[in-house]
């Protein structure tokens, strides 16, 4: 139970986590959860676990045209779709066990508070521009289109439904303009193009410096964080528009613009030191600070905003900021052959996953196991089903079950034993190697390496041939067998534990003894001769092969309901 406010700690190594903020008005996808959530639960867990002092900030991104249109769509104001949604997406987090500090919104006092103070230190540095721009306009309902409202082809691809914003299918960021017969899509007719007054963010000023900062902190970043970063800054940045003819949005403090809203993509990523100034007043010790290591979690849609514009606007200020650490980037998770799109409603989505059945814990495992770190990968239903029968069950439930029955079966307490020098140093090289996996944020590798320990430990069980006649025919050899397993068991429990925080705790539940920080080295001491164990219960259930089709039909082509 967590108590008190975080902040941070002086002489000690503080680390910041973020994930990236889910746009509100839907309910969020597997993509969405592997690509930042749950990613940057794992680390932040595991920095908990070595003893780190850290904060793990979270929230939805609420402001823009996609939740203005939606309300009117539902009949409803934005604050109150934003509030519902708001809860759901608190709801699917809470399920799969993420351990946000805080998780708050961007519809805020503090939001607006922080992103007008950044907006006009940058306009009295001379950073911002107003300029006179062509938009598109819709003729059919009188406004000007957000980028987020016209489709058309990219021009790039020919991805015949890229958005105004963005191409889904190359990733491209564009200008409505550039869209190819764009449409727009409330209603399907051919917009026209109007001027329109906006200010821009002049990038191109603040490209050295942005350089600079890649250069000294992206030796460790995923490549994709890393390529679509230098791509951006190998053609040149450039001015970009930072305000749109909107409403719900974080108002622009400027005269004349009364009408218009802050761009949600430039105030976006203030949400996570908003978020945080909700949290505590004193969030600047943790946004100010530039000995604390920022580490983002993001998909790779969103790695310019983190690696490019916010650092650029933090840089633009000219106050002292927490810059970025590490960008942990992902690729897309494709749902069987196709791409996830909580505006297409395809996938699986946060809410559908419970109606399985199946624990938060194996749908966290085996998500973690195909996280897109090195290119596209794919959820299948069939690929989650043999993830918890051939791996979780066949692997580690049977190795902390095989040990915990044997134990409660033939001994009291834990026996008097000695030796094993043999398994810990097979053991701890293993340890060693997944703290340089986390340490690093590779955490499928991470995960991995915590599965080849339970296969240890389960080798280490056959080859001294752990059974009945052992202990009647040799019981010191059967004493040190079953004390250093379960030490390692113990040990297990929290490896696994940022991956499989149900499991993690049900093991310890089951050794009746508190968690184990993860140690530097493993000497099998934490359980000594003398404790009792608790009750040993299956942690893991086998799943009908069969419930793939099942599943498949209910939930294969996404319950989640159409983005504007």
């Amino acid at each position: 139970m967590k108590t008190g406010i975080i902040l941070p700690r002086r002489g000690q190594r503080n680390v910041l986590v973020t994930s990236a903020l889910p746009y509100v008005n839907n309910v969020p996808h597997l993509g969405n959860i592997i690509g930042s959530v749950l990613s940057a639960d794992v680390f932040a867990r595991y920095c908990r676990a070595r003893g780190l002092n850290t904060l793990y900030v979270g929230g939805t991104d609420e402001y823009g045209t996609s939740t203005e249109i939606r309300a009117l769509k539902e009949k409803c104001t934005p604050q109150e779709l934003c509030n519902r949604f708001h809860a759901i997406h608190s709801q699917v987090y809470k399920w799969f066990n993420i351990s946000f500090d805080v998780f708050g919104r961007t519809t805020t006092r503090q939001q607006t508070e922080i992103t007008q103070d950044i907006f006009l230190k940058l306009n009295s540095r001379d950073l911002l521009r107003e300029e006179t721009t062509m938009q598109l306009f819709c003729n059919e309902h009188h406004s000007f289109l957000a980028d987020r409202l016209v489709e058309g082809k990219c021009p790039l691809c020919n991805y015949p439904d890229a958005r105004g914003d963005q191409c889904d299918r190359c990733g491209k960021l564009l200008d409505p303009l550039e869209l190819i017969q764009p449409r727009c899509k409330v209603d399907g007719s051919t917009p026209t193009t109007k001027d329109t007054k906006h200010v821009f963010l002049a990038l191109d000023k603040l490209q050295p410096e942005v350089e600079t900062l890649f250069h000294n902190v992206s030796a460790g970043w995923p490549s994709t964080a890393k390529s679509i970063t230098a791509a951006w800054l190998r053609e040149g940045l450039k001015k970009r528009s930072i305000t749109r003819d909107i409403r719900w949005g974080t108002q622009v403090p400027l005269t004349g613009y009364e009408n218009k809203a802050i761009y949600p993509w430039f105030d976006a990523c203030i949400g996570y030191a908003s978020i945080t100034a909700g949290y505590t007043e004193r969030w600047e010790e943790w946004w100010r600070d530039p000995d604390v290591q920022l580490y983002q979690f993001v998909g790779k849609d969103n790695v310019v905003f983190h690696s490019v514009i916010f650092p650029a606007t933090q840089i633009g200020t000219g106050d002292v900021w927490t810059r970025l650490h590490h960008l942990s980037a992902t690729d897309y998770l494709m749902s069987e052959g196709g791409k996830f799109s909580k505006g297409r409603g395809v996938g699986v989505f946060g809410d559908s996953v419970q109606q399985t059945g199946v624990p938060a814990d194996v749908w966290r495992f085996y998500l973690l196991s195909c996280r897109p770190e090195t290119g596209d990968s794919e959820f299948t239903w069939d690929g989650l089903i043999q993830a918890n029968n051939n791996i979780l069950l066949k692997n580690i439930g049977n190795f902390v079950s095989r040990v915990l029955r044997f134990l409660a079966k033939h001994y009291h307490s834990v026996p008097e034993w000695t030796g094993g020098s043999g398994l810990k140093s097979e053991v701890n090289g293993l340890l060693m190697q997944y703290i340089s996996e986390l340490d690093a944020v590779k955490l499928r590798a991470g995960q991995l390496t915590a599965l080849r320990v339970s296969q240890c430990g389960n080798a280490f069980l056959q080859s001294n041939k752990l059974d009945s006649k052992l202990f009647a025919g040799d019981p010191a050899r059967c004493a040190a067998v079953v004390g250093l397993a379960v030490n390692l068991v113990h040990l297990l429990a929290a490896l696994l534990a940022p991956y499989l925080p149900d499991t993690a705790a049900a093991i310890n539940s089951q050794l009746h003894i508190g968690p184990l920080s993860i140690p530097g080295r493993w000497d099998a001491d934490s359980i000594n001769p003398g404790h009792e164990i608790g009750a040993p219960e299956h942690l893991f259930r086998h799943i009908d092969p069969a419930k793939a089709k099942e599943w498949r039909q209910a939930f294969g082509s996404g319950q989640g309901s159409s983005e504007v």
